[in-house]
C-alpha cells in the first residue's frame, strides 16, 4: 500500500510492504515543491509550485503502478486547505491518481500526527508537535489517549512569509501565538515529541556536532534545556557558518532558523523535561488508524524483530524457544526485570541469529551494526544499544576489545550488565541447539543451592563437552554462581 503526503514544503510518496504494526517502507521519494510558499500573503498556491507538484504526482502514479500498489491514500495538509485554488489543485490530483484526496483539517492533522507517535514510540506520554511548511500542530498524548489538538500558522514557509523573511520578527510572531496555547502550560516535566522534516534536520545537525555514535533519528532524545540552548544558537548566526551544516541538505537550510525558533519557543513555554525525535507522523498515523484493535495493541519492536528473525535466522521457531528458555532462566536465577527490560530481552532473542550468514570473524560486528541501525519502531536509543550489544556478546564472547566503546556509552551500567548476561546465556543456548528447534525445551537450566545446573539427558547427553562446560562456567560466573553440567545417559 502507498501514501502520498502533499505537504506545504514537500510532497512525498511512501510505499509500504503491507499494512502491519511495524510497516516496512519499500520505496520512499520526496520532492521539495514549496506549495505553501506565500499562501498566507497571496492566498494562492503559486503556479510554479503547482506545476512542480503535479509533475511529481504523475511520477508517483506511475511508480505506484510499477510497484503494484493495491491501496493508495492521498493526503494534503495546510497549504492546500488554506489556498483559494486548493479545491482546483485537489481535483487535478484526484484525476491523476484516480482516488479521492483527503484534505486534512488542522485538528485531523494533529490527530494523525499523534497516532503516528503512538505507532512509533512505546507508551508515549507528553505533547506531540508536528512542524510542517505551513503549520504547527500540537496535541496531548497519554498512552492511547489523545486530547486537545490545535493548529497554528507557524510552519517554516508560513513564518518566512508573514515575517517578510525576518527571523527576529518571526520570533515575535511565534512567541505571541505559542504563549497562548493551553496544552503547553501543562508541559512541565513532560516529554515533547518532535515531528517534521525541519526538526529532523536540526537533530541531524546536533548529532553531527556532538559526534553521536548512533546514526538513527527516531528516538533521539535531548533535555529540554539542551534543545532550547541549541536552537537559540542556530537562530543567531548565519546558517552557512554553523558547524557541520554540511550534514543538512541545502534545500532544508533556508527554513532551519524558523524551525529552530519555533522549537525553542515551544520548549521554553512548556518547560518540558525532554525532547524526543519521532520519524513517524501523519503518514504512519493514517496506517495505524487502519489497523484492527488487536493489531494496535501488539508491540512494534517485537513484531519487527520477529519479521527479521523470519527473514534472516536459521530457524524462526528456535527464536521463540530461546525467548521461552531465557524467560525460565531469569526466573530460576532470580534476576529482577522491569517490563521494558523483559521486552528488550525477548526482542534480542529473536534477533540473536540474524548474522549467521556473515563470515565467522565478523558476525558480532555485523549483527551489532544491523541491529543498531535497523528500521525499528517502539525502542529508544539505549534499547537499541542493548539489542546490538547482546547480539555482539552472543557471537564474540564477553570481550569488548573489538567493539567501539561509543556504543556502550548509550546504555546504563545495569543495561550493559544485562546485555552481557543475555549474551552469555545465548552462547550456551546455541552451543546446545546449533540454532535448531526442539532442543532447548529439553535442556533445562536450574539453580541448586549456589550452582547453576544445565541438564542434558537421553539423546542430548552426547552434546556435553569441554567447550559447553566452559561457556556454562562463564554464564554462572556473571550471575554469581558455580556451575554444573549434568549428563544423564
Amino acid at each position: 500500500m502507498a501514501v502520498v503526503d502533499i505537504g506545504s514544503n514537500s510532497v512525498r510518496l511512501v510505499v509500504y510492504e503491507a499494512l502491519s504494526r511495524s510497516p516496512t517502507p519499500i520505496f520512499n521519494e520526496k520532492v521539495l515543491c514549496g506549495l505553501g510558499r506565500n499562501v498566507l500573503t497571496t492566498g494562492r498556491l503559486a503556479d510554479e509550485a503547482v506545476a512542480k507538484a503535479l509533475a511529481a504526482m504523475r511520477r508517483f502514479r506511475a511508480l505506484c503502478t510499477q510497484l503494484r500498489v493495491g491501496a493508495l491514500h492521498v493526503l494534503a495538509t495546510a497549504a492546500v486547505r488554506d489556498a483559494q485554488n486548493g479545491a482546483w489543485f485537489t481535483a487535478e490530483c484526484e484525476q491523476i491518481f484516480g482516488v479521492p484526496m483527503r484534505v486534512l483539517t488542522g485538528r485531523e492533522e494533529a490527530m494523525f500526527a499523534a497516532l503516528g507517535v503512538m505507532s512509533g514510540i512505546h507508551n508515549p506520554s507528553g505533547i506531540v508537535g508536528d512542524l510542517g511548511g505551513g503549520s504547527l500542530e500540537l496535541v496531548d498524548v497519554q498512552g492511547q489517549i489523545i486530547s486537545g489538538g490545535i493548529t497554528l500558522p507557524l510552519g517554516g514557509l508560513a513564518l518566512q512569509d508573514t515575517s517578510g523573511h525576518s527571523v527576529k520578527k518571526a520570533e515575535r510572531i511565534a512567541a505571541k501565538l505559542i504563549g497562548k496555547v493551553d496544552i503547553l502550560k501543562k508541559g512541565k516535566g513532560q516529554t515533547f515529541y518532535a515531528v517534521g522534516g525541519t526538526w529532523r534536520s536540526l537533530a541531524k545537525l546536533h548529532m553531527a556536532q556532538r559526534g553521536y555514535p548512533l546514526n538513527v533519528m527516531h528516538g533521539y532524545a535531548l533535555s529540554g534545556r539542551e534543545v532550547a540552548d541549541f536552537c537559540y544558537l542556530v537562530t543567531r548566526q548565519p546558517t552557512d557558518t554553523i558547524s557541520r551544516i554540511d550534514v543538512v541538505a541545502e534545500s532544508r537550510r533556508p527554513l532551519l532558523a524558523y524551525g529552530a525558533l519555533v522549537l525553542e519557543a515551544v520548549v521554553r513555554a512548556s518547560k518540558v523535561d525532554k525532547v524526543v525525535l519521532s520519524v513517524t507522523g501523519v503518514r504512519e498515523g493514517l496506517l495505524y488508524s487502519l489497523l484492527s484493535d488487536a493489531d494496535k495493541q501488539s508491540d512494534p519492536l517485537i513484531e519487527a524483530a520477529r519479521e527479521l528473525c523470519l527473514l534472516r535466522s536459521r530457524s524462526p521457531r528456535h527464536g521463540d524457544e530461546l525467548v521461552a528458555w531465557t524467560d525460565r532462566f531469569m526466573e530460576v536465577a532470580h534476576l529482577d526485570e522491569t517490563a521494558e527490560e523483559c521486552r528488550l530481552r525477548r526482542a534480542a532473542c529473536l534477533l540473536a541469529d540474524i548474522g549467521w550468514r556473515a563470515h565467522p570473524d565478523y558476525r558480532g560486528e555485523q549483527s551489532l551494526n544491523i541491529i543498531a541501525n535497523a528500521n525499528f519502531l517502539g525502542v529508544d536509543h539505549p534499547g537499541r544499544a542493548f539489542l546490538a550489544l547482546a547480539a555482539f556478546y552472543r557471537h564474540e564472547g564477553l570481550l569488548d576489545e573489538f567493539m567501539s566503546p561509543r556504543i556502550r556509552e548509550l546504555v546504563s551500567v545495569r543495561l550493559l550488565d544485562r546485555a552481557r548476561i543475555l549474551g552469555a546465556v545465548m552462547r550456551v543456548a546455541y552451543l546446545i541447539s546449533a540454532a535448531m528447534p526442539g532442543v532447548l525445551p529439553n535442556a533445562p537450566l536450574s539453580i541448586e543451592g549456589r550452582r547453576l545446573v544445565l541438564t542434558l539427558a537421553g539423546p542430548l547427553s552426547g552434546l556435553a563437552g569441554d567447550r559447553l562446560a566452559s561457556r556454562l562456567r562463564t554464564l554462572a560466573r556473571v550471575v554469581g554462581r558455580d556451575s554444573e553440567l549434568r549428563v544423564i545417559p
